[in-house]
């Protein structure tokens, strides 16, 4: 079976570079190839390299359009093209969710010193990491909980997830920035133009440190 055509099941069956690309715009998110193959009936379903193909056809359909097939760490999906972002989005009238610095903060800390505690975050930034971003984070399921360390109260270790990936159109941890960008003062906030919600309550050090003896930092 080849990325351009399929045995016909009537009188114009669809090329697999139809299929392909109608499951990817339909799907709501990425699809792994074995998802897609599973779209077919034994008799009929493609190799790898045939849907890798009409991916590719895909990728050079596209090629100086708004849209682009893009993979990421669940699998390709087909996106808008960065460059057009800013106007398509304002086809929706609520805002996009909008983060504060000290949560993105924390969540660059997580992807590039995972596994690691809540106490460990808070050691880094100097600052406490307030039960809130964390529960944003793992509401949103970028962050999930991978174990606890083994020290006395076992606080969670926190490590990012497949999610946290296809957010940030990433395939791998491989394709985070190099950290000397996430440590220059206007990456956070020009790159990702965030507002803070945080700042008519500016965290402190030391701030509720001492509230809760018990608080294991899950």
């Amino acid at each position: 079976m080849t990325a351009s055509s399929l045995s016909p099941s009537g009188p114009k069956a669809p090329s697999l570079k139809q299929i392909v690309e109608g499951a990817l715009f339909a799907a709501g998110g990425p699809l792994t190839l074995d998802q897609i193959q599973t779209l077919f009936g034994e008799g009929e379903r493609p190799e790898r390299h045939a849907l890798l193909a009409a991916i590719d056809e895909l990728a050079e359909d596209y090629a100086g359009r708004a849209i682009e097939v893009a993979q990421v760490a669940g699998g390709y999906r087909i996106q808008v093209q960065a460059s057009v972002a800013p106007w398509v989005a304002r086809l929706w009238d609520e805002k996009p969710a909008r983060y504060s610095r000290a949560l993105l903060e924390t969540l660059a800390l997580i992807a590039y010193r995972q596994p690691v505690t809540r106490g460990e975050i808070e050691d880094i930034r100097g600052v406490v990491v307030s039960t809130q971003i964390v529960k944003t984070l793992v509401e949103r399921e970028w962050i999930r909980v991978v174990g606890h360390r083994d020290v006395p109260g076992r606080p969670a270790l926190y490590a990012t997830t497949r999610r946290f990936l296809d957010y940030f159109g990433l395939r791998s941890l491989n394709d985070l920035p190099p950290l000397s960008e996430i440590r220059d003062p206007e990456f956070l906030g020009d790159e990702l133009d965030l507002d803070d919600p945080d700042a008519a309550r500016p965290e402190s050090p030391g701030e509720g440190r001492t509230a809760n003896p018990t608080d294991n930092r899950q």
